[in-house]
């Protein structure tokens, strides 16, 4: 186990905790990572070749996950990952420490599963561990059931738009 920084020991002592961070101890439980690891370990590139060491696979694919869910580019999933401490714990990185993907890496990540097909079989081995959890998965969101912020149904009220919102000026020649 990795020894904690100072900043990640303060983020723990605050008082109520995020929406954001319900929501990803939520999916933490929900989805069979042992399972989808096993799907992508096998045909993943290892340490020996030349340029940069890939990163974890375990790392890479929770930032899938949260590009997904959150609908981040990958630079604004960079970002998020250098900004937001709760999304670096998700992915089991320290900001002091360990080194944060950037963008290239996380494209690069989406097309190695794309190339190999495995988002397919990643989206399967989900919606079965999913419809245990009692969660909607669908292609590209991840919803569970138990969210309290579903969107409204439009009501005719709510459906009708106004033309202007201004009142007219007066037609008498003044200005004013």
């Amino acid at each position: 186990m990795k020894q904690r920084s100072f900043a990640s020991l303060s983020f723990d002592a605050k008082k109520k905790p995020t929406r954001r961070e319900k929501f990803l101890g939520e999916m933490d439980e929900v989805v069979p990572w042992a399972d989808l690891l096993a799907l992508i370990e096998p045909s993943y590139p290892t340490a020996g070749r030349r340029g940069r060491p890939p990163m974890p696979p375990s790392v890479m694919l929770r930032i899938h996950f949260m590009q997904q869910w959150y609908a981040l580019s990958d630079p604004a999933m960079e970002d998020a990952l250098y900004e937001i401490e709760s999304m670096r714990r998700f992915a089991g990185l320290e900001l002091n420490e360990d080194a944060i993907p950037d963008e290239t890496t996380i494209l690069k990540f989406r097309r190695f599963l794309e190339q190999h097909g495995l988002a397919a079989k990643m989206l399967a081995a989900v919606n079965g561990q999913a419809a245990k959890a009692c969660c909607c998965v669908r292609e590209r969101s991840w919803t569970p059931r138990s969210s309290r912020h579903r969107p409204r149904p439009r009501t005719r009220a709510n459906s009708v738009t106004r033309r202007c919102a201004r009142r007219r000026r007066a037609s008498s020649g003044t200005s004013g």
